[in-house]
């Protein structure tokens, strides 16, 4: 399987990690000692250097997301659909895309707490709020695309694989509101492999 990064890096298949700055990789993933990684250098908005990185690709997994200095205009919304317009070209239909709880969702129920962050998050950060509340539409309104948008609250360095999946305010994602990168890694691969979520967006916390 020839699976496209964004963002990120991967698992234990062909990787082709598509990066604005491939220095800043670790050199351990960026030396030659990996012919099983490919690096493609470009623009996220970059249409030919995103087709060269999807050439007989299967499927891209892509960990991009706005920061609290996100400039104005959605700029990460308007990247994705470069890259979904690259994947049309290229044939490739999975995409797994990092989301987060600002992307609403008819399955979520009321949470106090998650709406308190969502509104914390839209007050401190907006650019970043409007961008990836854009992202959310670009990729729900890809009928053509089997997508998954994997719905994330804080990030943490942890070694915990462990995940709980469900809806905000639904109890399947238990009582804690942060997530391991690590088991976000794990969810993503796992949904590679077994396709539970197309075209739905779950919310997915440590356990």
């Amino acid at each position: 399987m020839r699976i496209v990064i964004l963002g990120g890096t991967g698992p234990s298949a062909h990787i082709v990690i598509y990066a604005r700055n491939p220095q800043k990789l670790p050199a351990h993933l960026s030396s030659k000692n990996h012919p099983e990684i490919s690096i493609v250098q470009g623009e996220l908005q970059d249409l030919n250097a995103l087709s060269t990185a999807l050439t007989g690709a299967h499927a891209i997994l892509s960990a991009l997301g706005p920061n609290f200095g996100n400039p104005s205009g959605t700029p990460l919304a308007h990247g994705y659909a470069v890259v979904l317009e690259a994947m049309r070209s290229a044939g490739v239909k999975r995409l797994i895309a990092l989301g987060t709880p600002s992307i609403r969702d008819e399955n979520d129920k009321f949470s106090i707490i998650y709406s308190a962050m969502i509104t914390a998050f839209s007050l401190v950060a907006s650019s970043a709020y409007k961008d990836i509340v854009a992202v959310g539409d670009v990729i729900r309104a890809s009928e053509d695309i089997d997508w998954t948008l994997v719905r994330v609250p804080t990030l943490k360095n942890e070694k915990n694989r462990e995940v709980l999946v469900g809806y905000i305010g639904d109890g399947s994602a238990g009582g804690r509101y942060t997530l391991a990168r690590l088991g976000f890694a794990t969810f993503v691969l796992k949904e590679l492999e077994n396709a539970k979520w197309i075209r739905r967006a779950p919310l997915i916390t440590s356990a």
